[in-house]
């Protein structure tokens, strides 16, 4: 057990330490070796989330640096010419006067130079990203912000907040990331937040396409994953693995191929 008499700051740099190089911890676990009640590791977890260091996961939590996920100015720099691809072909499939549901994400963000100049459409997203883009007032988009806790790493809003407000929002098409798409068909993720949203937004719209590069297919990133139905589309470039497309229409997905 370490020492109880670690102020705030210091249990969190040691948790911060502890969780990188060891892996996945629970709150129970932690309460224990700081002996501290789990809500206090709660708040703890709470602003190491808040400051991207720490991902939550069900249960407990994983360090961001040390398993992996990048920011999303990070992740804009990679495989930018089959995101653009990806984009293009599905900004392509949205018909005028649609309602968009825009999740998180790199992929997603780099629709919007095919969306700015579009009569007739209304774009719904947590994205900051997206929102900055179209926030230009020359652009005909009508764009609804939905506002949660603000997840650093993805410049994107999570929680209950932003579940609330997307429980009442209704589409035609949405757009979802992904850290990955496993070959049993799990859109894969680091936090369970995100992988609610993304089965809200499933709900609350007529058609659904995920877009996911060729590199993360076949492969299960992160603590939480969602089942994705047979209904939704995949949409990722030609450098995915023919296998990895196989698997996934096997499941029943229409897989396109930018």
């Amino acid at each position: 057990m370490s020492n109880p008499r670690l102020s705030a700051q210091q249990r969190r740099q040691d948790i911060l330490q502890r969780t990188t190089a060891e892996g996945p911890s629970t709150v129970d676990d932690l309460a224990t070796r700081y002996d501290v009640t789990p809500s206090t590791i709660r708040r703890d977890l709470t602003r190491l989330g808040e400051a991207g260091l720490l991902a939550r996961t069900y249960g407990g939590v994983i360090a961001v640096n040390g398993h992996g996920e990048s920011s999303l100015p990070e992740r804009a720099g990679e495989a930018q010419a089959e995101k653009r691809a990806i984009a293009k072909l599905a900004a392509d499939r949205i018909t005028a006067g649609a309602t968009l549901i825009l999740d998180a994400g790199s992929t997603i963000a780099a629709m919007t130079p095919h969306l700015r100049h579009r009569e007739e459409l209304t774009v719904v997203t947590p994205n900051l990203q997206v929102i900055n883009d179209l926030s230009d007032e020359k652009s005909p988009v009508q764009v609804i912000a939905v506002a949660g806790r603000l997840r650093k790493l993805s410049r994107s809003f999570v929680g209950a907040l932003a579940e609330a407000t997307l429980e009442r929002v209704r589409g035609d098409i949405a757009f979802l990331g992904a850290d990955s798409v496993s070959a049993d068909g799990q859109l894969c993720e680091m936090e369970t937040e995100q992988t609610r949203l993304k089965e809200i937004i499933g709900r609350r719209v007529t058609q659904v396409y995920v877009l996911a590069h060729g590199s993360k297919l076949g492969r299960s990133v992160g603590q939480a994953s969602l089942s994705m139905p047979p209904s939704w589309a995949v949409v990722t470039d030609e450098s995915a693995l023919p296998e990895h497309i196989e698997q996934l229409r096997a499941l029943g997905h229409e897989v396109i191929v930018a």
